[in-house]
């Protein structure tokens, strides 16, 4: 019962350990399903869950029939226009990080939209190409179909060698949406936890690096070959600057025009676009606007759809992992954002189904991998968006670009769409300000970043992404292997215990020790568990243990060959002992030396903190109780229980009481099950908070030392059975922004006493409050 007083509280209760607790208070059994039960509930049949189904694989049916016509068409037209406008441009401009002819991109634009809009669960995400994902199938198609594969350049060779890189593209990104789709099916979409943000950044701002060397040829006009192998961005740097006095000057002048009109342009963009009804289109401007030179002729027709070649599929798998993953970790993180934002659910599982099935219908048309444009999708929401109804208007207006008036677009020089591809990476290059951030914030995930960056960048995008990830899990279990220990003391003399390094007004009690680990134990842990604890009690209990049992031994000796003398005083030296070598006390039996004192055949038990014998030394040891907090151990596995349990019984043999508090739900029924009990462990030694235990030290050492304690509570048991009341009870006081209540050991011990005595004279439920 807590009875409020101002700005503090007063609690009382008993002292609880973990069986009293749970003998007092009845815990419910709850039944738990098993694997069989899941089984059958997945395979169950019924009305409810067929609907169920037919609503998650085809999301649209949920929200469609809920649409609001008059309330959203008109903003999701508008808004659809603009990104289609945008998605045009940027489907043919990310064409040129895939290495295929720039149409292909509006391909890669328009299928995956139609699939999404069925099968996608966020309103607002504008799926088609993305630049990284982009520059991911370009390397795969620059190493299954190198630049230096063109030959003598004629027209014929170079249209065969199109065909075959398209190929490649169509090929690796139908891989990506089967491993996609099966991961959905599998229920395997919570694998992008293990692309932290950290990792994503580093690595779209590697990706940025590579596209900005990329393009560098087209805006140039060199014909540098492309290295997709490790330090390939060095290598494609050596061979451009090597060829610079080749440059294109009037390519690069209107390249860099272009580009500072974008960049100034989106700038402006960013900054009044809570005043603009709608983002200026200037990609569209640019592109109508820019001068005729060194011409590019499209194809805009529909392709006929294709089988993926068996052979390629089989020299890219490892690039078909990468893809799908980190094209689906972004757009399932841009996804969040908008959920967040605009408070809908989005399902992680059923959108890897809808990514898998738009690339698997964009590689059959010959389009590449898509996922989600930052700056696309924030058109799309930025303009009034509302569903997935804008995505099927700028399908629309792709379709008739596509169709009708891409001969608009014919006249397109490669420098402009390099400048348009490198004016979407404002915001992917400015994340280098999070490094900075990172390292003030926190400086695992800062070194995440950047070793991601520089893996990606110097080993390409496969190769990084693979080291980053095996890099960030290895940090995870650097913080797992090497946990937070902490000695902690009282604060405030209240039940608040905190690291005793941190505050001045602390309170420990003599000869307890209060240990903090705050990380779960297991196999790799648990050594620097032991250490750290051997540490914070400044003594090796083991080597103690030994100690005593070689002492022991020559103590035997000693009497039996009559060099001691047992006197009421203790153990006298009636002559000079004979030396013994630590091997010869050993007597090739160190088994024994890690068993328990036994003192049984002595005439006197022997008090190792008094002074023993010439010739025999044993470590002082200071602590009478150790509490182990456990409140931030989520679990224990049997390597660890093994290692503990040896630890635990290493210090109870040296008399030193171990307590566990805050020991988290389930583990002592855990701890039961793995028969880590026995004589010298008990399950007694669980309490619920760290107070409980420091209160049932103090209770239990000061009884046996006070003889008017000792009178206080026999009269209370002694009334309490007459009366046949509960069981003795310990109380529990906590006074919060209050005085003291713990200001010396007397003073305790009497305020326990009284409150037993008056727990008897008005009732168990009377609160004490004391100020």
């Amino acid at each position: 019962m807590v009875e409020p007083v101002g700005n503090q509280y007063v609690v009382a209760r008993r002292v609880y350990s973990e069986n009293a607790f749970n003998e007092e208070h009845e815990k419910l059994h709850r039944y738990h399903k098993t694997f069989w039960d899941h089984l059958k509930l997945y395979f169950s049949c019924s009305r409810q869950r067929v609907k169920k189904i037919a609503l998650s694989l085809f999301p649209v049916l949920s929200w469609l029939p809920a649409y609001r016509f008059r309330e959203w068409i008109l903003s999701d037209i508008i808004s659809g226009i603009n990104t289609g406008l945008v998605a045009v441009l940027q489907g043919l401009a990310f064409a040129l990080l895939v290495n295929v002819p720039t149409s292909y991109g509006l391909y890669a634009a328009f299928f995956p939209i139609l699939v999404y809009f069925i099968f996608g669960t966020s309103r607002h995400i504008a799926v088609g190409p993305f630049p990284v994902l982009s520059l991911m199938v370009g390397g795969v198609v620059t190493r299954l179909v190198p630049d230096d594969s063109i030959g003598n350049g004629n027209s014929t060779n170079t249209s065969a060698i199109n065909d075959e890189r398209v190929m490649v593209a169509a090929s690796v990104t139908f891989l990506s949406g089967v491993i996609q789709l099966l991961l959905g099916i599998f229920q395997f979409g919570f694998i992008v936890i293990y692309l932290s943000q950290s990792l994503i950044g580093g690595f779209t701002t590697a990706a940025a690096v590579h596209v900005l060397v990329s393009q560098l040829k087209f805006m140039f006009q060199l014909p540098v070959p492309g290295f997709n192998v490790p330090l390939g961005i060095i290598y494609t740097l050596e061979s451009f600057f090597s060829q610079i006095r080749d440059t294109n000057v009037a390519d690069l002048v209107t390249s860099l025009i272009v580009l500072l009109i974008v960049f100034v342009v989106k700038e402006m963009n960013d900054r009044y676009k809570e005043k603009l009804p709608t983002p200026f289109p200037i990609e569209l401007l640019v592109t109508l606007r820019h001068p005729l030179n060194e011409q590019i002729f499209l194809s805009f027709r529909f392709q006929v759809p294709v089988a993926p070649d068996v052979g390629i599929l089989q020299k890219c798998i490892g690039d078909g992992f990468s893809i799908a993953l980190v094209g689906f970790a972004v757009a399932f993180s841009v996804a969040k954002v908008y959920s967040i934002k605009h408070d809908y659910p989005i399902d992680g599982n059923q959108d890897l189904i809808a990514f898998g099935l738009g690339n698997i219908v964009g590689g059959l048309f010959k389009g590449f991998a898509s996922s989600t444009a930052l700056s696309r999708s924030g058109v799309q929401e930025s303009t009034g968006g509302k569903t997935q109804i804008a995505g099927i208007i700028s399908s629309v207006i792709i379709l008739i670009v596509i169709l009708a008036i891409g001969f608009l677009l014919a006249p397109l020089q490669k420098s402009v769409l390099a400048s348009l591809a490198l004016g979407n990476l404002k915001g992917m290059l400015m994340q280098f300000k999070e490094v900075s951030i990172l390292w003030r914030k926190d400086k695992y995930d800062c070194v995440i970043w950047v070793f991601t960056f520089l893996s990606a960048v110097f080993l390409g995008l496969d190769f990084g992404l693979v080291a980053a990830v095996a890099f960030q899990l290895l940090t995870v279990v650097i913080r797992s292997q090497i946990p937070s220990c902490t000695v902690l003391a009282n604060v405030g003399r209240s039940n608040i215990y905190r690291n005793r390094k941190d505050y001045s007004d602390i309170y420990e009690p003599e000869g307890v020790k209060i240990f903090r680990c705050s990380s779960p134990i297991f196999f790799a842990n648990i050594e620097f568990f032991r250490e750290k604890l051997i540490t914070a009690v400044g003594f090796n209990p083991l080597r103690v243990l030994r100690k005593r049992n070689k002492a022991l031994r020559k103590i035997k000796k000693m009497l039996k060959k009559g060099e001691l003398q047992v006197t009421p005083k203790g153990l006298i030296c009636m002559a000079n002992p004979t030396y013994e070598s630590d091997e010869e006390l050993d007597n090739n039996q160190i088994e024994e030396l890690d068993q328990p004192t036994v003192m049984t055949d002595l005439p006197i038990r022997i008090n190792w903190d008094s002074d023993l014998p010439p010739g025999i030394t044993v470590p002082q040891v200071n602590l009478h109780s150790i509490i182990l907090d456990f409140s931030s151990v989520s679990f224990l596995d049997f390597s660890a229980m093994t290692i503990l349990q040896k630890t635990l019984k290493e210090f109870v043999r040296l008399d030193i009481d171990i307590y566990i508090a805050g020991a988290p739900e389930g583990l002592l029924e855990k701890l039961e099950r793995s028969a880590f009990f026995d004589e010298e462990i008990k399950p007694s030694i669980f309490f619920l908070t760290i107070h409980d235990a420091v209160l049932h030290i103090l209770l239990k050492k000061d009884t046996a030392n006070s003889p008017k304690l000792k009178i206080a509570e026999k009269t209370v048991i002694k009334t309490q059975l007459v009366s046949n009341q509960i069981e003795k009870q310990e109380w529990f006081l906590v006074q919060v922004c209050g005085k003291p209540f713990m200001k010396g050991v007397n003073n305790f011990h009497w305020w326990l006493a009284w409150l037993w005595t008056s727990n008897y004279l008005f009732g168990k439920n009377t609160v004490p409050i004391h100020q």
